[in-house]
């Protein structure tokens, strides 16, 4: 017998089940319910025995983290056949009473039964001794021991599951530390250096340049427009991620009408080669954030350019009523399947849907989050002819522009 320090693993099973309140209770339970003088959870392994919590009655000697010699004990039959161990009075009982074990510890009566996590893992046994008989082999005090070692490997999944939540928790907010460090750097420290690229781009087309530096000037402002959508993109998907969803605003400076106005010229701008043909019925101004819808559009339009058929006009119409806003984009081009349909809107599905396109599939997903901030949805219907993406919600407030 030794009470010597164990390792490092054995010291964690013995610091979980100490942190359990109830052990201690089942083994008060079981010592004087059976009246033997000494209960223990032990540990065992193929070639470990080691007590984790103790009620000891007898001065067995025996405290947590003491070990004994596994082939001294019949835990170690327990281990092997997966089997329950219930003597009454060991120099009466036919099986045992020449056995190793009483003999070297001077027991008359003795219990051990098998403990399993629920991965079906074997952890250890519940076992009580006793230098004097105790009636413990009946079905009785057997399914008492069954019960306590079920609540026990309860006990013990629940504490690995709580460690390992801890563990998720920490982890994701070191996770939520570097997003928050991403969102900084996509905020300032690109963003800035791309609108420097943007506004030179610019200058230069004011310049008086050839046709071949005109179009390369042209080439770095479109890209540079494209770079900004896809930072705003991934901002907005960051801090989404960070619980903070789709910011809406709705003191607005322009019209609703000059929002989607100055998208379209944008647009028309980066891709001269397509005609954007538009019809816009904005009767009444409406409760909204004017650049996030903008900002809906410019995904919705910028997709539909990338996707239709370019040779024919995108067609665009938005219009107000009493009680809704609908903006409606349509392209011809190939058929969205249904299978397709169900990833549209998912973030980074680009690659699933478009193969080759570039972009990061963040687009369709930002302008549907900015859809449901609002209360409304995008609808999608495509067919062999076409393809129209509807977004439409029914505004709070509607303000004339009479």
């Amino acid at each position: 017998m030794s009470n010597q320090l164990v390792s490092t693993d054995f010291e964690k099973d013995i610091q979980e089940l100490n942190k359990i309140p109830a052990i201690a209770n089942i083994l008060e339970v079981i010592c004087s319910t059976t009246g033997m003088g000494f209960a223990t959870v032990a540990r065992v392994t193929e070639d470990r025995w080691v007590a984790c919590v103790v009620n000891d009655k007898i001065k067995f000697g025996l405290t947590a983290g003491g070990e004994l010699k596994l082939e001294t004990t019949l835990c170690q039959e327990v281990f092997q056949l997966n089997k329950i161990i219930a003597i009454d009075h060991v120099d009466e009982d036919p099986i045992y009473y020449n056995h190793h074990t009483p003999k070297l510890y001077g027991l008359q009566s003795y219990i051990s039964i098998p403990i399993f996590l629920s991965n079906g893992n074997f952890f250890g046994t519940l076992c009580a001794i006793d230098p004097k008989p105790a009636l413990v082999n009946n079905e009785k005090t057997i399914n008492m021991f069954k019960l306590f070692g079920e609540l026990i490997s309860f006990h013990l999944d629940s504490l690995k599951s709580l460690s390992e939540t801890q563990v998720k928790l920490l982890e994701e907010q070191k996770n939520s530390e570097i997003r928050e460090q991403f969102i900084a750097i996509l905020g300032h420290d690109l963003r800035n250096p791309v609108s420097a690229i943007s506004n030179a781009a610019q200058l230069l087309l004011r310049s008086p340049l050839d046709e071949r530096n005109t179009k390369l000037a042209m080439v770095i402002r479109n890209s540079t427009t494209r770079a900004m959508g896809l930072i705003e993109n991934i901002l907005d998907f960051a801090r989404g991620k960070l619980g903070e969803g789709i910011q809406l605003n709705y003191n607005n400076i322009e019209s609703l009408e000059s929002a989607l106005n100055q998208v379209v010229t944008e647009l028309r701008i980066a891709y001269p080669e397509t005609e954007i043909v538009t019809d816009f019925k904005l009767e009444n101004e409406v409760a909204a954030d004017y650049r996030r819808i903008a900002q809906l559009f410019s995904n919705l339009l910028g997709n539909a350019i990338t996707h239709g058929e370019k040779t024919t006009p995108v067609k665009v119409t938005a219009k107000t009523g009493l009680d809704v806003f609908e903006l409606c984009v349509i392209n011809k081009g190939k058929k969205i399947t249904e299978e397709t349909q169900k990833h549209l809107f998912k973030p980074f599905s680009r690659g699933k849907i478009h193969h080759g396109q570039e972009g990061l599939g963040l687009g369709l997903y930002i302008a549907n989050e900015i859809a449901d901030s609002h209360g409304g949805a995008i609808l999608v219907a495509s067919s062999d002819e076409e393809t129209c993406f509807t977004f439409r919600f029914k505004p709070q407030v509607t303000i004339s522009n009479d």
